[in-house]
């Protein structure tokens, strides 16, 4: 996860906000307090000069209706040198000058003595000429603030000097340095701004110490909260309080238990599920709602030779190969298994694949699963059951064919002929013979194929176990052919079962002489494999031979290189497929090999064991 950046981290947005309330506030407070307080700071300066005023006007009246009266006696200055000494020392810090005014707008005396030509001519101010008329003036008319040249600012009181009788016979005309004010007042503010950031610093401060132990506990959360999203849940978050953060912080590593707890849970049944997917003998394949491949099991990759890692995310249709028979749709209501054949030339493999929708409680659709079966062994036990019917019937058929012929016309008046009533009565025989050796041979292919098949062995001296068969095959023979054996000069003892073990060199001599030409040769010989710990008899004729595409089926039951032959010399197509299940039994192998027009070889194998020679020697 991408680290936070200071500016962008609640800390400092916490502390923004923080300060910026408290510098909104002092800013509020400071500007209603300045105001009032300049409000006030010149209300009061007013008060102070009206209050200077108000002696001054008192005296001033006197002294001017004196002279109006003519009541001045002549010791009494001049009006105009009694008005310039009452003016004299008015002006001050505050008070910058004092000019008196009468009734006929003559100046009759001003404070500042650096002005005092003006005295004895009239006004130019249009405010004394207002209060002079006797015109009702507006507070605005008589009390006002200018601003100089030198940029400080003045402020300029006019007041009207009346007489008893109502009349007025004069005006005082002040003008005051009220710029002193307004300097207390950008120092009050100076004062202000400066407290004002003291504030804000002291509260960012105390607004960060504050904020740490708000953020803390909350960065420790989002810690435990990014460890968590990487698996592990065992840190727990540190409880600083029990406040409402605090209930949080407890709050959260209690539902950090349960998510191990629930993990734990998790993990345990993801680890069953992955178990019995492993192990699992049919193929498991999962694919999300568009059909995409999201699992798939061991089983399912070895059938469809694909690895796991290239067939994520491929279509479900194309990895089973059905494409452009089916659509993602078509297997989603497919309600029938789908048999899959990747058979080749020479090699059957086939699959049967069933379908099963995953789907919400609400019906929508967010995958499918396929079970794959491999039914290649079905299959092939299915056809050679149904070939093995076929070739039963086929096999029971021609006989009994044979025979209602030759019964029928037996019954039909051949049987008085004395010449062809023997010869129908002897194929009638045997064919019926042959039909026993049939089904002979089918019970003990079912005895074989019975689980509770038992052999009965015993040790027997195999040369000659071996070599008695070999006698009485050459002394019964009817053709002309060689027999040439090759046996060890040892004793080779195994253990056998000595009437399933003839009953195998009956079937494989037999064959030998059926296909061995005139004046042919049969060759038996035997010999030992210390190596693998096992005997090799092999019994060889010089017939017509088997073709190389048919050698690896003469095992097979009912298989004939040469039906029309094989009937013809009386095989049921069983031999060497009875031979098989016996030296199958015995713990040995049997094979062939073969030159098409020189003969075949067929051998086998026993188990022997060379430490019991000197025990029966």
């Amino acid at each position: 996860m991408r680290k936070v950046g200071f500016f962008r981290s609640i800390h400092f947005k916490f502390v923004l906000i923080y300060v910026l309330l408290i510098a909104l506030g002092m800013q509020i407070i400071s500007v209603y307090f300045a105001r009032n307080l300049e409000e006030t700071l010149v209300y009061n300066f007013q008060q102070s000069i009206q209050e200077r005023i108000n002696p001054l006007e008192y005296t001033v009246r006197e002294e001017i209706l004196a002279d109006i009266k003519g009541t001045r006696s002549e010791d009494d200055l001049e009006l105009t040198e009694s008005i310039r000494v009452l003016l004299q020392g008015l002006n001050s810090d505050d008070v910058q000058e004092v000019q008196v005014i009468d009734a006929r707008n003559r100046i009759l005396g001003t404070s500042d003595q650096n002005n005092q030509s003006i005295v004895g001519q009239p006004t130019t101010e249009e405010v004394v000429k207002y209060a002079l008329s006797g015109d009702e003036l507006t507070g605005a008319d008589t009390n006002q603030i200018f601003v100089e040249l030198n940029g400080d600012r003045i402020w300029v009181l006019t007041s009207p000097i009346k007489s008893p009788g109502g009349d007025v016979i004069g005006a005082i005309y002040i003008v005051s340095r009220i710029e002193n004010v307004f300097e207390q007042m950008d120092e009050i503010n100076g004062i202000l701004s400066a407290g004002t950031v003291i504030s804000i610093v002291i509260t960012a401060i105390l607004g960060v110490l504050l904020a740490q132990t708000i953020i803390r506990p909350i960065s420790d959360m989002r810690k435990q909260a990014l460890v968590m999203s990487k698996g592990n849940f065992s840190r727990q978050v540190k409880v600083y309080g029990y406040d409402e953060i605090g209930q949080l912080a407890i709050t959260f590593n209690n539902l950090t238990k349960q998510l191990q707890e629930a993990q734990a849970t998790t993990e345990g049944e993801r680890r069953k599920l992955s178990s019995v997917l492993s192990y699992m003998t049919d193929g498991v394949i999962a694919t999300d709602r568009k059909g995409r491949v999201i699992l798939i099991n061991d089983s399912a990759a070895g059938m469809l030779n694909v690895s796991r890692e290239t067939v994520l995310s491929q279509e479900i249709t194309d990895l089973l190969g059905v494409g452009e028979v089916y659509s993602f749709d078509d297997l989603l209501s497919q309600q029938d298994s789908v048999i899959l054949d990747f058979s080749t030339s020479g090699h059957p493999y086939v699959l049967r694949a069933n379908f099963s929708i995953i789907q919400k409680e609400t019906g929508f659709v967010n995958g499918l699963i396929a079970v794959l079966h491999d039914i290649t062994e079905q299959e092939k036990i299915d056809a050679e059951r149904r070939e093995f019917v076929a070739n039963v019937s086929h096999e029971l058929r021609t006989p009994l064919t044979t025979m209602r012929s030759y019964l029928e016309a037996l019954a039909e008046g051949a049987w008085k002929d004395q010449e062809i009533a023997p010869q129908f009565l002897n194929v009638t025989q045997t064919e019926t013979e042959r039909m026993i050796r049939l089904v002979n041979d089918l019970l003990q292919l079912s005895k074989m194929d019975s689980k509770d098949y038992r052999l009965n062995k015993d040790w027997v001296n195999f040369n000659d176990f071996y070599q008695r068969i070999i006698d009485r095959f050459e002394m019964g023979r009817s053709q002309s052919v060689t027999f040439k054996t090759k046996l060890p000069n040892e004793l080779l003892y195994v253990e056998i079962d000595t009437d399933k073990m003839t009953q195998v060199l009956d079937n494989i001599i037999s064959n030998a002489l059926k296909y061995s030409p005139e004046g042919g040769q049969l060759r038996f010989k035997v010999e030992k494999n210390e190596k693998e710990g096992e005997i090799v008899i092999s019994v060889s004729d010089q017939g017509v031979g088997i073709p190389r595409e048919n050698l690896k089926n003469i095992f097979e039951r009912f298989y004939r290189v040469d039906k029309a032959r094989a009937r013809k010399l009386g095989g049921t197509g069983l031999g060497l497929a009875i031979s098989k299940e016996m030296i199958t039994a015995h713990g040995g192998r049997i094979w062939a090999s073969s030159i098409e027009g020189k003969g075949t070889t067929v051998y086998f194998t026993l188990p022997y064991d060379s430490t019991n020679e000197d025990e029966w020697s």
